[in-house]
């Protein structure tokens, strides 16, 4: 689970939230973050993106770190409920590594469930930041927390 990174400020005149995004600035955090997360995890299966710009963006970095992965859009990451994200993440279930990179407070609320935590807003992921979490069975099921690093931590490795 992936946070986009920094992007243009919400309310920005002339920018809708949709088509916000990435500044200059989170783009190159974010380049040596997505470095890191390479450096730590193995490519996945699939890498999943909500269609909002500022998660393209991020997803299309973290790809190239990866080697080259395509990125595949997917409308329930920018802020569908978890019975739709569940469903959409569950077409994948076959894939050993399913990576997706999104919006909180969806990611959070995502995270949350799939741990059993009650409350997501403990778990905000800093954008730029990622949680690992294992699934034995189908998404609704939940899983185990491996991983959870901020962006800071990730451009260091």
């Amino acid at each position: 689970i992936v946070r986009h990174a920094i992007a243009v400020p919400r309310g920005t005149r002339g920018v809708p939230d949709e088509k916000r995004p990435l500044t200059p600035e989170g783009k190159a955090r974010f380049k040596r973050a997505a470095r890191g997360i390479a450096t730590l995890l193995e490519p996945p299966d699939v890498l999943l993106t909500s269609p909002w710009l500022r998660a393209r963006e991020t997803a299309a970095l973290l790809a190239k770190a990866w080697g080259g992965i395509e990125p595949v859009e997917e409308a329930a990451l920018a802020g569908g409920t978890f019975q739709e994200q569940a469903a959409a993440l569950d077409r994948h279930r076959r894939c050993a590594a399913v990576a997706i990179v999104g919006h909180e407070p969806y990611l959070s609320a995502l995270l949350a469930r799939l741990i059993g935590a009650r409350d997501g807003r403990r778990l905000e992921l800093k954008k730029g930041g990622i949680a690992l979490v294992e699934l034995p069975g189908r998404l609704a099921d939940g899983g185990a927390l491996r991983l959870y690093l901020g962006p800071g931590t990730l451009r260091k490795l």
